[in-house]
């Protein structure tokens, strides 16, 4: 069975600055009515995106040298707004796709969306977020590394301690987040179960 334990993530890095950044701005309402959630990654921040174009300024995503980030940087209170999945889907699939969010603080649904997925939240404070973000913007050549069981980031030569409820934190270290996977596991109790069900009927 696939190992679904994540304890650790690696990678470039990606900002996106500014406080309450809400799922609609993560990935805008008219994609909600999509079949699939495959194309959702070029869309993410699109009308973020095209906002700073018409200023003559390029957003974080719509940068080449952020092109590589699997982790990005952001601030208080990321995912706000509606409960929708989308948007921790649109970011898993734009370009390489974000594995771990570090940032101030996270809305409670996004964060759950998130961790159904395997993607870490984890928060540092507002001192230590500042000083990822201008050294990311600086140099997005620098590897980060994500250490959840030490829960710790190290970027570049510096770490940073970081906090994630235990909870949901043992969950990914013990490979226990994807909820079918969890199912699946159980199939043999379920079909005992299910036996013992006149209404089933022998239909499993």
């Amino acid at each position: 069975m696939k190992d679904n334990r994540i304890i650790s993530v690696s990678g470039h890095t990606v900002t996106v600055r500014g406080d309450n950044i809400d799922t609609d701005r993560i990935i805008p309402a008219r994609y909600l009515m999509c079949v699939s959630f495959k194309s959702l990654g070029e869309h993410a921040f699109e009308d973020d995106r095209a906002q700073q174009a018409k200023t003559g300024s390029r957003h974080s995503f719509d940068q080449s040298a952020f092109a590589q980030a699997e982790i990005l940087f952001v601030n208080k209170n990321f995912g706000c707004g509606s409960s929708r999945e989308h948007a921790p889907q649109a970011l898993a699939r734009w370009n390489r796709g974000i594995k771990a969010i570090v940032g101030e603080s996270f809305a409670e649904i996004f964060f759950g969306n998130c961790l159904t997925m395997g993607i870490p939240c984890v928060i540092a404070n507002s001192e230590a977020m500042e000083k990822l973000m201008a050294r990311c913007e600086a140099n997005p050549t620098v590897v980060a590394n994500l250490d959840l069981q030490k829960a710790e980031l190290t970027f570049g030569k510096e770490t940073f301690a970081v906090t994630m409820p235990p909870g949901a934190r043992a969950r990914l270290v013990e490979g226990r987040w994807d909820p079918t996977a969890e199912l699946l596991k159980a199939a043999p109790q379920i079909a005992q179960t299910a036996a013992k069900l006149p209404y089933f009927n022998g239909w499993m």
